[in-house]
């Protein structure tokens, strides 16, 4: 389901897993309803209150900065390139930000509506595809990527999901290549936009963190320090903490009806 701002790549990819593996796709590109649904305008006049410039062919990605660079807040920066290659980086606002967030969640949200599409269509269920990684810390879109019937590896570390990946006999073209979020125009990887760490050190981490272990162990495990180590944690619990809203289903006020 690529969009105008998709890598090139993920439409290659997407059919190469799908062949290897003898499934019936279809695609689907999903730009002129992301345009119909003011998904690129209402993000780029977020932009706009930041860079004033910021027009057709200049491109943008959302990020945090290294949790190495010392104590810090979550607070995203917005990169920002020119048509002539000229790169800025701002700090938006709250009502920027969520600007941004909320105009780009259509592309996930988009996504999700097309697939529920083609499963009433002929009868089948959704599969998720979160690992406990971005199942557990909260990457995901409500009612986007975060909508499925049945989500069979959101128990798995992602260095086990590779693993079954390599079973299956996944390409590897596929399996070497670094997970990105494909949302923004900018190149982008997942550690950049959201995950403290590359995903086989957060798999460690986490995996520490949910078996109570302490900075200590953390810090030995992936050559960190234990000020590192420490905030690591941190990271974890606190978007633990900030996106437990997306695990909620909806409230149900004085329904006389349960189903059990």
């Amino acid at each position: 389901m690529p969009e105008r701002e998709s890598d090139e790549d993920s439409l290659k990819l997407g059919k190469m897993v799908a062949e290897s593996l003898g499934i019936r796709y279809y695609v689907e590109d999903i730009t002129r309803i992301l345009d119909a649904a003011g998904c690129y305008g209402r993000r780029d006049e977020a932009i706009r209150r930041m860079e004033a410039d910021y027009s057709e062919g200049w491109r943008s990605k959302l990020v945090l900065p290294s949790i190495f660079e010392g104590d810090r807040f979550n607070v995203s920066r917005l990169v920002v390139e020119s048509p002539d290659g000229e790169r800025k980086v701002h700090r938006p606002g709250y009502r920027e930000y969520f600007g941004i967030v909320a105009a780009s969640n259509f592309k996930q949200r988009t996504r999700k509506m097309m697939e529920y599409y083609y499963a009433d269509r002929f009868n089948l269920s959704v599969i998720g595809t979160p690992n406990i990684l971005e199942y557990q810390l909260g990457f995901f879109v409500k009612n986007g990527d975060g909508a499925a019937d049945v989500k069979p590896i959101a128990h798995l570390y992602k260095t086990q999901v590779f693993e079954i990946g390599r079973y299956l006999g996944v390409p590897e073209e596929i399996l070497e290549r670094e997970p990105t979020t494909d949302t923004y125009s900018l190149p982008q990887t997942q550690d950049e936009f959201y995950f403290a760490l590359p995903y086989s050190e957060m798999d460690i981490a986490l995996k520490a963190y949910n078996e109570g272990m302490g900075p200590e162990a953390l810090s030995g495990e992936i050559g960190i320090t234990m000020e590192q180590a420490v905030r690591v944690f941190r990271d974890i619990e606190s978007k633990i903490n900030a996106t437990r809203y997306l695990h909620m289903g909806p409230d149900i006020i004085d329904s006389p009806f349960e189903r059990n």
